[in-house]
Order: structure tokens, then sequence, then C-alpha cells
């Protein structure tokens, strides 16, 4: 269940980082309530999530995930661009959660 509450937490966090762009400084009710439960629902599932996996893994995981997939979701609905470095840092980023995830003892699999 630990690694469905950080999946869980890694949407919640997109979700509401995607929005911040709409709020307009928070001038706009229904962006700005997006926000707020999506860092609510992040932060609540980052707490499950950090008793069964350490914390500097389950923040390294959820940072870079939410960096990766919120650069993205930035680049279809903003039209924000990536360039090459951008892609090559993401994919350096992923390369890092994966060393993690599969090959560190740090990180619990159960």
């Amino acid at each position: 269940m630990p690694w469905i509450y950080l999946m869980i937490a890694i949407i919640g966090e997109v979700i509401g980082t995607s929005a911040l762009k709409s709020t307009e400084g928070f001038t706009r009710f229904w962006p700005s309530a997006t926000v707020i439960v999506g860092y609510a629902v992040a932060f609540y599932f980052l707490s499950l999530t950090v008793d069964k996996i350490p914390v500097g893994i389950s923040y390294a995981i959820w940072s870079a995930l939410g960096i990766v997939l919120v650069s993205l979701i930035a680049w279809i609905l903003h039209g924000q661009a990536l360039d090459r470095p951008a892609i090559a840092g993401m994919g350096l980023i992923i390369a890092g959660v994966l060393v993690c995830t599969l090959w560190s003892k740090s990180a619990t699999h159960g």
C-alpha cells in the first residue's frame, strides 16, 4: 500500500501544481480550490507513505516525478517549451528515481 499512497500523493501534487498558473494569483476560485485540495491530498498521502518508505526516498520519488509530470503538463496545456537540456535533465531525474527504487536498499518494497 505505501507505493499506492505515494502514487496518489504524486498525482495530488501534480494536479495542485499544474493548477497554480490558472489561479491568477489565487484570484480565481476553482483553480485555487484545485490547488488547495491537490496539495492536501498530496501531503496526506505522503504522510501515510513515510510510515513505510524512508522519508528521503519517498520525497525524492515524489518530487522527481512531480517535476517531470508538471513539466509535461505545462508543455501540453500552457505551451511552455522544453528544450534539449531540460529533457536531458528530466531523463537524469527519472534515472535517479529508477536507481533509488530498483537498487537502493534504502527503499523498502513492501
